[in-house]
């Protein structure tokens, strides 16, 4: 059974032909173009025009559509088919293509810019569908990725390409998280742009960060340095890095984080099996401080950005003298280091931190231990 052919894509707001398929007379609806959205911004199909037999007579009425002289039942005038050749359809398509716009004196249009459509993406996503909520960090990530995609704001977005793009993922200079967050935006604007037809192909599908993953290298806070930390607890800055080192969570982990301070536990994780739904006791001497912020700011969040935490971060280790220079993430290799220090069992360690067992299947598969099992080996660790 011969495949059906694949014609070229239409023209962004000429329209639409949609096979209904096989076994109809007239198995091809010809869509005029979207002018209407449902209330979560979906765009909704007009009625069709009129159906017909080949999709080349389809492009036919839509041309005529376009150029203002179609009129109910103008495809019953036409008296082509789609030829077995696809090569004459696909040229014959180009030639209604070119006639129309030597008649209409049409000039080519550009579309919009990468900005104009950022504008309309970040409304799309963030103010018309009611349904979801949004952190402030998650609309901060998104406008400074905007804000590092400069290179690409007066260009126009129909005609960006691949290349573009990774050159401003290549030449950024940026840690590897920031760098995630503008191919995250790449690719979000592209699913945005192609139902709404501004584009031709996603562009952005192949993109890829070029520099190692700096996220899971760090130095850990030393002994002295918590000493320091636990003297000015009452800085929120100094409050959220000992939540860290005393929990082992991620920084991006805290965003979507589960705190049962009824059991006095977080439940959360990404990145790989291991790491997802894990469960991790509440230290006792964090405690305070966790329902001092849940209280404080509603939640465990970085309602600030990512950005702002790394700078106060600067400026509180630069205030307690504290040597080394040091991200959020070194709050996650503070943990590890405590839990090695104070003989945590090495099995709890990793189920904690989410790190996979790897071959160990008797542990990986079949090792099963409890909240309180776990409570135990996390209140081995001490409080300088």
């Amino acid at each position: 059974m011969p495949k059906r052919k694949k014609y070229q894509k239409l023209p962004n707001g000429y329209g639409s032909i949609k096979f209904l398929g096989k076994g109809r007379r007239n198995p091809y609806a010809v869509h005029p173009p979207v002018t209407e959205f449902s209330l979560n911004g979906s765009p909704i199909t007009p009625k069709a025009l009129c159906y017909v037999d080949s999709w080349i007579k389809g492009f036919a009425v839509l041309t005529a559509y376009k150029a203002g002289t179609y009129y109910p039942g103008y495809e019953k005038t036409l008296n082509i088919t789609d030829s077995d050749d696809r090569i004459n359809a696909e040229t014959l398509a180009q030639k209604i293509l070119a006639d129309y716009s030597r008649i209409k004196g049409v000039q080519e249009d550009k579309g919009k810019t990468f900005s104009q459509v950022y504008e309309e993406f970040y409304k799309w996503k963030y103010e018309t569908d009611k349904s979801k909520t949004f952190s402030k960090s998650t609309r901060q990530s998104t406008e400074t990725a905007y804000k590092n995609s400069a290179a690409l704001h007066n260009k126009f977005f129909k005609e960006l390409r691949h290349d573009d793009m990774q050159s401003v993922l290549d030449n950024c200079p940026l840690r590897h998280a920031s760098l995630e967050h503008i191919k995250t935006l790449f690719r979000q604007m592209y699913e945005y742009a192609e139902i709404y037809e501004l584009c031709d192909k996603n562009y952005a599908e192949h993109l890829k960060i070029n520099k190692p993953d700096d996220d899971e290298h760090g130095v850990p806070f030393s002994i002295e340095d918590l000493k320091k930390l636990w003297a000015v607890k009452e800085d929120p800055t100094a409050e959220f890095l000992l939540i860290i080192c005393y929990s082992g969570w991620r920084i991006k982990e805290f965003d979507k984080l589960e705190v049962n301070l009824q059991e006095n536990y977080f439940r959360g994780g990404m990145k790989t099996a291991a790491g997802k739904n894990r469960i991790v006791p509440i230290h006792s001497a964090i405690l305070p401080l966790v329902k001092h912020r849940i209280k404080e700011y509603g939640d465990l969040s970085l309602g600030s950005g990512l950005t702002k935490f790394r700078a106060d971060i600067r400026k509180l280790i630069a205030r307690l003298s504290i040597p080394e220079d040091h991200t959020p993430h070194d709050g996650r290799h503070t943990f590890s280091m405590l839990c090695e220090k104070y003989n945590v069992r090495e099995n709890d360690r990793k189920r904690m931190m989410g790190h996979s067992f790897g071959k160990d299947i008797t542990n990986g598969v079949y090792g099963h231990r409890t909240l309180e099992d776990l409570r135990a080996e996390i209140e081995k660790i001490q409080i300088p």
